[in-house]
């Protein structure tokens, strides 16, 4: 091992091999590696994995280490592998509307970097400042953004990755349309890190908005909800961009003290939707977005509304929705992060409810997601913590037979690999263990997560 370690050493450099104090002044989340290497550059990661791969050692890949479903687990007998040092924008290209990335970048340096281009970079989630857009392939993030622009996947044209023995594959297209064979990134893309690593990305940019609309919206019903949701994708010319939901409870949550949240509306209503609209034209947009709401409120569906007149009102509004936090207040609490179809969802919160109710009477349940794309947050407190896997039961089993997803955009890592089977046929996983027995016969690349 000190031999490997000394090998893996000169290859990334004195800097790039973390291990001793060092390692353990650093504050890492589930589990300290053996030790940490970041590489500088593609052909270093390379050399690494086929130093590793030879040796049968196996590698964690790290990105920012935000994720919640602990793919990035790590313990002694491991090495991390760590693209931190990876993070130069290489390049962007205004005419072809792309730009080229190190897979270390953080995802709010690639929004920065796109809007100082007049460009736009539309994913977007809590985790910004610190999740790597290496580490938004491998989990495939989604975020609030996706009824309009896609998840992750739907933002990369060309991708570089390095296989578990260190062959390169670099295929850095920035053409939109390319039907040339097997669209090999795509095997990439939410794999967590157990295929292969991706180090280097061509991003697809937007034009940037002229225009940001933004209302919090009230209604009574799951219907009423549904029905503005199709009123606003259908009437706004495209522009929709974000549709979040909060149940009431999660509402009056997050706009009462000790939040800092001030209510747009009362707290008297079943839904609460948070809607946003980008656009080319500043004052067409806003008239037809008042125009729409306006007859949504006339024929009764919208109960009640309020819209946002500036920026500072704009991001109170999503500082409400992103106030996750105040479910600390039922500590000990347990997440979830589902999808539902959406003609499914309403009878599915209810039957959770319910259920939560039946085994635990004094439960906490809120609710809340990115609608638009039947995406759910889910927060459970029954106030013992040795009770998650009972809850886990309890959460999950409304899905099967609803078509849903135990994991929207968090993956499986982990703690959701004992549910997989929920989503995915025996025939799925049995085609996914031949994809990682063909490119990591070895075993090497990120084991114990998503399959056994």
């Amino acid at each position: 091992m000190s031999a490997l370690l000394k090998e893996l050493g000169e290859i990334s450099g004195e800097a790039g091999l973390v291990t001793g104090e060092a390692l353990a002044e650093r504050l890492i989340p589930h589990g300290q590696p053996m030790a940490i290497v970041r590489p500088e550059s593609t052909e270093a990661v390379s050399a690494t994995l086929a130093a590793c791969n030879a040796a049968g050692q196996t590698v964690v890949p790290y990105g920012g280490l935000t994720g919640l479903v602990e793919a990035t687990a790590a313990n002694p007998t491991e090495i991390a592998l760590s693209l931190e040092r990876m993070n130069q924008i290489e390049e962007i290209d205004i005419a072809s509307r792309t730009m080229t990335v190190q897979a270390g970048v953080p995802l709010q340096l690639v929004q920065e970097a796109a809007e100082a281009a007049g460009l736009m970079f539309p994913l977007d989630i809590g985790a910004r400042g610190s999740a790597t857009i290496g580490g938004n392939v491998a989990t495939n993030a989604g975020g609030n953004r996706v009824i309009r622009y896609g998840m992750m996947r739907d933002q990369i044209l060309g991708m570089e990755v390095v296989l578990a023995d260190g062959t390169v594959l670099s295929s850095l297209n920035k053409i939109i349309k390319n039907n040339t064979g097997y669209d090999l990134k795509q095997l990439f893309i939410g794999s967590e890190g157990t295929l292969g690593i991706v180090t280097r990305l061509v991003l697809r940019l937007r034009p940037m908005p002229v225009s940001q609309q933004m209302a919090f919206l009230a209604a009574n019903s799951f219907t009423e909800v549904t029905d503005i949701l199709n009123r606003l994708d259908g009437k706004l010319g495209g522009s929709l961009s974000a549709f979040e939901v909060l149940w009431q409870d999660y509402y009056q949550l997050v706009t009462t003290p000790p939040a800092a949240g001030k209510p747009p509306l009362v707290a008297d209503y079943a839904y609460y939707i948070l809607v946003e609209a980008l656009g080319g034209d500043e004052v067409a947009d806003s008239e037809r977005f008042l125009t729409v709401l306006s007859e949504a409120m006339e024929d009764g569906v919208i109960a009640d509304g309020a819209i946002a007149q500036s920026q500072g009102e704009r991001d109170a509004m999503w500082a409400i929705r992103d106030d996750v936090g105040q479910v600390r207040q039922f500590r000990p609490v347990f997440s979830f992060d589902i999808s539902v179809p959406l003609n499914q969802m309403d009878s599915y919160v209810t039957e959770l409810k319910q259920s939560l109710n039946d085994r635990w009477a004094h439960n906490q349940c809120m609710v809340f997601g990115h609608l638009g794309d039947g995406n759910l947050h889910i927060v459970v407190g029954v106030g013992d913590k040795s009770l998650k896997a009972e809850v886990e039961s309890v959460v999950y089993a409304g899905l099967p037979a609803r078509g849903g997803s135990v994991s929207a955009e968090h993956g499986i890592g982990i703690q959701k690999k004992p549910y997989l089977s929920m989503s995915r046929s025996s025939e799925e996983l049995a085609l996914m263990r031949t994809l990682k027995q063909a490119l990591d016969p070895n075993q090497i690349l990120n084991p114990g997560k998503i399959l056994s």
